[in-house]
């Protein structure tokens, strides 16, 4: 994700912990959705699309951080 950000997010997931915890849960989603994909884990259609719009949140706010922390 974002990999023209790749150095800046290895230093903001160091000094700021709220960016370094919603970095996390942006991945822990991604990890899940995979795994109701694959059939590792039971949901359904419904549940899949809500954890994308979830993780499509995340990773909107996090490109924001990126952005201004860049700036």
């Amino acid at each position: 994700m974002f990999p023209e950000y790749r150095d800046l997010i290895s230093q903001l997931k160091t000094v700021d912990a709220h960016f370094a915890k919603l970095f996390e849960r942006h991945n822990e989603l991604d990890q899940r959705i995979r795994n109701l994909e694959d059939g590792v884990e039971a949901g359904d259609d419904r549940t899949i699309e809500t954890l994308k719009k979830q993780k499509l949140k995340l990773k909107d706010e996090l490109y924001l951080m990126l952005r201004k922390a860049a700036a």
